[in-house]
């Protein structure tokens, strides 16, 4: 008898559907896979002979094929472990072919019969609303991620026995059934700007980085504080809209991460890999492509610590991503497109020792060891940063000091204000902050008047400026002009910018 079961497999972070035929027929006892299945794919076959078994129900000692189409398109993962074993009770006549007829099923088995989480329900859920689709059938664990998709049925099951009887009528297994409303819950940080000691003038151009989505690096001694001041990035940026948090949440979902009892990743991502990481690793890839760093911190904060002492050839795979948005890993056989759009944060000390500059310890560097550290980042890669900041060491007056500084809520209400404006200034365009304008825009929103247009020229031409930080420098004024609520960019908008580039002559100089 042949039986059919609907299933899925992932390509990115969306899904195709998948159709899992069973065929047993009179023969030798064999269990053979094709449509191009991978290693995990293939060994299903015994976790589902031993789930079947250990159910309660006779497993079949005839010849089974199982048939995965379409056959060009490459399998993977643990997710087609139940709908093979529905497949084959199927075919054997334990399950009605109609109760399963438009119905995803998804989910990896233990030898007991027990259903395991897999990767990729939420994409899974999407793609199902869009072949039309009526119910879902998947596990209990991923269920909440799922139930996001508004027009299926969600049935999360514990057991291989549990989903049997459930198509043949004899137990109900309810669908979930959540307000959609209460995804969103007001996120609660562990960290907080107040607790920073000193360092105001870096939290303002935190602020203004927040405000404007631009990529940000600290330079500064051991035990400044940028560590600490880049992990509280995230506590001031604009929660994440409905959209944002679905296609951060699907890059998740692809690989497993999403938190345990939500359905959508609730908090804007920060994070921070270690400087032995690989491009491989940073970017993404393999020989099936996964997302790397830049695409889990989509929407989020991507923290470099110790800028330089990641290999060069790591950290110059970021300007691709940091200029489009995306990233597309190409393979002999596919092109996996991921998206990619981040606030860049990078920390470095300002020579291998560190104390280069600092007036109370002495640096031992030599001019050829500075050079040959900072030339680990390369030019087009710092002129993609919009801030540059020079982080000084805490004085003891601010570290014994009783007062606290400004909190993470006060900067978000000011950053919440400045992003308003940019949703109203944007709206229409694919561009949501200041960070992202292109050379047309620029010319729209950032125009100077007389005297700020002088101060900006006697800067260009004293610190020998780039024309990329000329349009850096207006887009961060365009932001301390919305951070103020002001329509216009004024002189002392500009000249505050002008401060977050003059490490150019020093730094590439």
């Amino acid at each position: 008898m042949l039986a059919k079961i609907l299933s899925f497999t992932l390509v990115g972070i969306n899904a195709r559907i998948v159709e899992v035929e069973v065929d047993i027929s009179r023969g030798l006892p064999a269990f053979s896979t094709v449509g191009l299945a991978e290693g995990a794919v293939r060994e299903s076959k015994e976790r589902v002979k031993a789930s079947i078994k250990n159910s309660g129900y006779e497993f079949p000692s005839d010849r089974i094929t199982v048939n995965l189409a379409p056959a060009d398109i490459k399998k993977e993962g643990s997710a087609f472990d139940l709908p093979m074993a529905l497949g084959i009770l199927g075919a054997t006549g334990l399950i009605s072919p109609e109760s399963y007829a438009a119905s995803l099923v998804l989910g990896e088995l233990s030898l007991d019969g027990v259903i395991r989480p897999i990767k990729g329900a939420l994409p899974a859920a999407i793609m199902a609303v869009q072949q039309g689709l009526k119910d879902i059938f998947l596990p209990l664990e991923n269920a909440m991620e799922a139930a996001v998709v508004d027009g299926i049925s969600i049935y999360p099951v514990k057991t291989l026995s549990q989903l049997v009887e459930c198509l043949n009528g004899i137990r109900e297994v309810p669908a979930l059934k959540i307000d959609r409303g209460t995804f969103f819950k007001e996120p609660g940080f562990e960290v907080d700007f107040s607790d920073v000691r000193g360092q105001e003038n870096v939290k303002r151009a935190m602020e203004i980085a927040a405000a404007g989505g631009h990529n940000m690096i600290m330079i500064g001694p051991p035990g400044a504080g940028k560590t600490m001041l880049a992990k509280r990035l995230h506590t001031i940026l604009p929660q994440l809209s409905f959209e944002e948090a679905l296609e951060t949440s699907k890059i998740y979902s692809v690989m497993g991460l999403m938190p345990k009892g939500y359905g959508l990743v609730q908090t804007r991502p920060f994070r921070s890999p270690h400087h032995t990481i690989s491009d491989a690793g940073l970017i993404g890839g393999g020989q099936s492509p996964k997302p790397g760093e830049v695409s889990l911190a989509h929407n989020g904060v991507l923290f470099l610590d110790e800028l330089p002492e990641f290999r060069k050839n790591v950290l110059e795979v970021l300007r691709q991503p940091m200029e489009q948005g995306y990233v597309t890993i190409s393979r002999a056989n596919s092109s996996v497109t991921y998206p990619a759009n981040f606030m860049l944060v990078g920390a470095m000390n300002p020579c291998p020792c560190g104390f280069l500059g600092d007036p109370k310890h002495e640096c031992t560097c030599s001019y050829v060891q500075v050079q040959r550290y900072r030339s680990k980042i390369s030019g087009p890669l710092m002129d993609r940063i919009d801030i540059h900041m020079d982080v000084p060491p805490v004085r003891y007056q601010d570290l014994a000091g009783e007062g606290e500084g400004l909190s993470s809520s006060e900067m978000f209400e000011r950053v919440k204000r400045a992003r308003a404006l940019q949703e109203k200034r944007f709206r229409g365009t694919k561009m949501h902050t200041n960070a992202e304008m292109n050379s047309r825009l620029i010319r729209r929103f950032c125009r100077l008047d007389r005297d700020s247009s002088d101060l900006l020229e006697g800067a260009m031409e004293r610190f020998g400026l780039s024309a990329r930080a000329h349009s850096r420098i207006l887009k961060i004024a365009r932001t301390i002009a919305d951070l103020e609520q002001s329509p216009e960019i004024r002189a002392s908008h500009v000249g505050e910018a002008i401060q977050y580039r003059t490490l150019d002559r020093r730094f590439l100089g």
